[in-house]
């Protein structure tokens, strides 16, 4: 089975030592993406909303250029600092993906890379 590292600008460069992504034979492993502007790496705001769109935006960026859409995600998984927020999570997620929707997890941790609100890593598998 082949390995192959998946890398885009459009979403956050890692700021650690992992890969945005990796493809192994029709499986992608993404991983956790926060709020982050790519061209500045900088936090798109303190509104949780707002920072849950970026995530997903990223998310979506990294889906792309692995060649697949959300629509290919089998699982996610969100980690979210104030599990309050799960409705507002539920709103936002359904503008990005459509049914049949992947399987989820959402739970809530006690902090985040750079204070985020949230944070999404993913499964997804190409079409052969």
């Amino acid at each position: 089975m082949s390995k192959s590292i998946i890398q885009t600008n459009k979403a956050p460069a890692a700021i650690g030592t992992y890969s945005q992504a990796v493809k192994a034979g029709n499986t992608v492993y993404l991983s956790g993406q926060i709020p982050l502007i790519p061209d500045t790496m900088n936090m798109v705001s303190e509104s949780f909303e707002e920072q849950a769109h970026q995530v997903f935006k990223n998310i979506s960026a990294v889906v792309e250029a692995a060649g697949g859409s959300t629509s290919n995600l089998v699982k996610v998984n969100i980690f979210l600092t104030d599990l309050g927020k799960f409705a507002s999570v539920n709103e936002i997620m359904a503008q990005y993906f459509t049914e049949p929707y992947p399987a989820r997890a959402a739970v809530q941790v006690s902090a985040l890379p750079k204070a985020a609100q949230i944070e999404i890593d993913a499964v997804m598998v190409l079409p052969e």
